[in-house]
């Protein structure tokens, strides 16, 4: 039993280790983000390359005249969305609310928005 177990042990212990140095000239380096990327992140990097710092329309909008002849305007993909209004600038809560498309809204502080279409990234 002893020699199977002496056996064993050096054979599990064993690790190979290399000593020499790397050989690669330079700096290694990835290529191009573009060249790595597929399907939705690469339209966005795309996007971004062509001017458009918020493809997706995350950031915040700032509200126009907001009357009913002139509402914000809401741009959307999708024939609905929701949104947030800050009614006060030093309001603490948000009023949400369901945008759909061709009917402007009114929010409680009075201010109209619309959704406009806008092709999908």
């Amino acid at each position: 039993m002893s020699s199977f177990w002496s056996r064993l042990i050096p054979r599990a212990f064993r690790r190979s280790i290399s000593t020499t140095k790397p050989t690669g000239k330079g700096k290694v380096t990835l290529g191009d983000p573009i060249e790595h990327a597929t399907g939705i992140e690469k339209r966005e990097l795309l996007a971004i390359m062509a001017g458009n710092e918020d493809p997706f329309d995350l950031k915040r909008i700032k509200r126009g005249p907001g009357t009913r002849a002139q509402p914000t305007e809401i741009p959307s993909a999708f024939d609905s969305r929701i949104i947030g209004c800050i009614c006060e600038e030093a309001s603490v809560s948000i009023v949400w609310m369901w945008l759909h498309k061709g009917e402007p809204k009114r929010c409680e502080c009075g201010y109209w928005f619309n959704l406009v279409h806008k092709a999908p990234l």
